[in-house]
């Protein structure tokens, strides 16, 4: 069952606090248990690393024969004292939670193993294995990298996005790993880190991640009532004037997952072939009676 079906039937029983505070660690513990697994049968077998402080900590434990776990904890325990009092409780709560349930989840899962002695089969699952963790981390409110928080504070002051910072900081710690293993490991070390990176958005996004559409036309009523009946969503009308011939205007603006847009233009484009449609990603939607389950 996909992460974000569990996590919308979980957040139905979640209105009584002890109840909240158990679905969430729950998935604290599944998400770090994932990330172990990646770490400890796919990655260190096979001389691969993640970025960021997970990173830095599998090539410090290489080095020195320190416990991974131990590593782990020590290394983002300062990022957590800078994150509880610059970005918030909770969230660091959770985060130390899951860096907790992470060391203690790679020291028992590193007395298993898989015999796979290919490098580019590691750095595939591995990353498949660690994005879904990661994501599934972050939606429950927390975080398994120190150099997230240091990017959430230092984008309020360089002007530099979230995801700018941590890919500046992760090129610098992949490609330490061409020093610490070899150039192969460093280049393989990459492909894991960009699948996480893309597993990720589709945890937190979901496959039919939603669109938010607005389509300014001279036929606006009978394409509203296309989309109602034939896509099952609805259509908000909004009144504007055009800048150049001033004439007064109706944009329909609506939300629909990707798998829909291509209908969507299809239905448009039967009732008005020079209508204008500007598509937009959306990042969550909330309420409205949204269902990304179409009725069609």
């Amino acid at each position: 069952m996909p992460i974000k079906k569990l996590e919308s039937k979980a957040k139905k029983h979640m209105s009584h606090p002890v109840i909240h505070y158990v679905v969430t660690y729950f998935f604290l513990l599944l998400g770090a248990l994932l990330v172990a697994v990646s770490i400890e049968l796919f990655l260190i077998p096979n001389q691969i690393i993640d970025g960021g402080i997970i990173g830095i900590s599998m090539m410090t434990s290489y080095l020195t024969g320190i416990e991974l776990g131990i590593i782990l904890f020590v290394l983002n325990l300062p990022f957590l004292i800078l994150g509880y009092k610059l970005i918030g409780k909770t969230f660091t709560i959770n985060t130390l939670i899951a860096v907790t349930l992470l060391a203690i989840c790679v020291t028992i899962v590193k007395y298993f193993s898989i015999d796979l002695n290919d490098q580019m089969l590691a750095a595939i699952f591995g990353g498949i294995l660690l994005g879904i963790g990661v994501g599934v981390i972050i939606r429950f409110g927390g975080a398994l990298d120190g150099t997230e928080i240091v990017a959430i504070i230092t984008t309020k002051k360089i002007g530099f996005s979230v995801g700018e910072i941590i890919m500046f900081i992760n090129v610098f710690i992949l490609g330490s790993a061409g020093f610490v293993y070899s150039w192969p490991s460093a280049m393989y070390s990459l492909i894991t880190y960009f699948i996480a990176f893309k597993t990720i958005d589709i945890v937190l996004e979901g496959l039919d991640e939603s669109k938010s559409v607005m389509i300014i036309t001279s036929n606006p009523d009978e394409i509203a009532e296309a989309i109602i009946h034939r896509l099952g969503r609805g259509v908000t009308h909004i009144y504007a004037k055009g800048g150049y011939s001033r004439e007064d205007k109706e944009i329909l603006y609506c939300i629909v997952t990707r798998l829909e847009v291509a209908k969507l233009k299809s239905i448009v484009a039967e009732h008005d072939e020079h209508a204008m449609i500007a598509i937009e990603h959306v990042a969550d939607v909330m309420g409205g009676g949204f269902n990304k389950k179409s009725i069609h």
